[in-house]
């Protein structure tokens, strides 16, 4: 995995790829920054509506100003996660083509492109499980808090199961009918969790979560092709 993290990172400013990268990030800050002027809008008419239901309320500016501040620090943990996967599963098909152009042409030239259709629904599919999975799991968050390190591994841990399966699925869509999906998880689950990992890692650091999702993508394309070689 450290090979392919190195092999992505010098492949990171090829043209497909850094245009990959540049129209990802645009459309992922856009869509954050969206959402939190909606939370925004939405505090604020919350506060008016709590301020009229108790006959006036001096404090609804601040509740709604700090009631904003609370839920997008929240939305950044979880939501910007969902965002940058969703977007970068429209995207995935043409940093895995780059890479495969250059590293593996012999399945380049047998993969088959990954339809638009089909990869919104793959990117929405990951935002909606990522989200919806955290926030199952989020009383048990709650409870790990008393551990101290508890909630960050547990949250390491689901996530990066959740992005490994996700980056894998957006390579092998390109090489085998979705039927074969399923048995082809079960048959990597480890490797694609080392993949998860990484790049569950790269998304908590600032700047760095911005690139995270085309390495992960170019990273999985690396780890398919290599762990169908060595079978």
């Amino acid at each position: 995995m450290i090979h392919a993290f190195f092999l992505s990172l010098g492949q990171l400013f090829d043209r497909p790829i850094l245009a990959v990268f540049v129209k990802s990030v645009l459309l992922t800050l856009v869509l954050f920054a969206a959402a939190s002027v909606g939370l925004w809008f939405g505090m604020h008419a919350l506060a008016d509506w709590i301020a009229g239901w108790m006959g006036g309320w001096s404090g609804s500016d601040a509740f709604a100003d700090i009631g904003t501040i609370v839920l997008v620090v929240f939305f950044h943990w979880l939501m910007f996660r969902a965002i940058a996967v969703a977007v970068i599963g429209v995207f995935a098909d043409e940093v895995v083509a780059a890479v495969e152009k250059k590293h593996y042409p012999g399945a380049h030239a047998q993969a088959i492109d990954v339809p638009l259709g089909r990869s919104i629904a793959m990117g929405l599919g990951s935002a909606v499980r990522l989200i919806a999975i955290n926030l199952l799991l989020s009383p048990l968050y709650l409870l790990l808090l008393v551990t101290g390190v508890g909630t960050a591994l547990a949250f390491f841990l689901v996530n990066s199961w959740l992005l490994g399966r996700d980056l894998g699925d957006m390579v092998a869509a390109r090489h085998m009918p979705r039927g074969d999906l399923r048995r082809w998880r079960g048959r990597t689950s480890m490797s694609r969790f080392a993949l998860g990992a990484v790049g569950t890692g790269l998304l908590l650091v600032p700047i760095l979560n911005l690139v995270a999702p085309v390495l992960g993508a170019a990273m999985a394309t690396h780890a398919f092709h290599r762990g169908r070689r060595a079978s």
